[in-house]
């Protein structure tokens, strides 16, 4: 089975190995498993659960929200109607935020539009001859 030190599983995961090191310190990765000199090897396993983790990190996913839904995967199967509720709290938190994005980009489209209106007609009567 392929393994990883830190510095692979950093990049082939996109996060750095400070945040490998708080993942695991913090439990939501388990312990690494270690070479006999202390270095930490990743498994495929591993990577996968970075994956994750990541993901719900980019969705904008609380650390702690993150750890009630590793615990409760690690409790077992019997939890996963707890997990679909977090996961289900999360995307409805998801798609406000995307909603609330949606808003502001009209605003900011708004602006430019002014904007650009304001400097087209500038530039046209900067070209048009002063009355005489």
């Amino acid at each position: 089975m392929a393994t990883y030190t830190i510095e692979k599983a950093a990049s082939a995961s996109g996060v750095g190995p400070h945040t490998l090191r708080y993942y695991e310190r913090i439990g939501l990765l388990p312990p690494i498993e270690r070479t006999a000199s202390g270095h930490r090897r990743y498994s495929e396993g591993d990577l996968g659960s970075i994956r994750f983790l990541t993901l719900l990190r980019a969705t904008g996913m609380s650390i702690r929200d993150m750890t009630e839904f590793i615990e409760l995967t690690r409790d077992g199967d019997h939890t996963i109607p707890q997990r679909i509720e977090v996961l289900e709290r999360h995307r409805a938190d998801l798609r406000a935020r995307m909603e609330a994005d949606r808003e502001h980009l009209r605003a900011l489209d708004t602006k430019i539009a002014i904007y650009t209106d304001v400097v087209a007609e500038t530039r046209g009567a900067e070209r048009e001859p002063a009355a005489v």
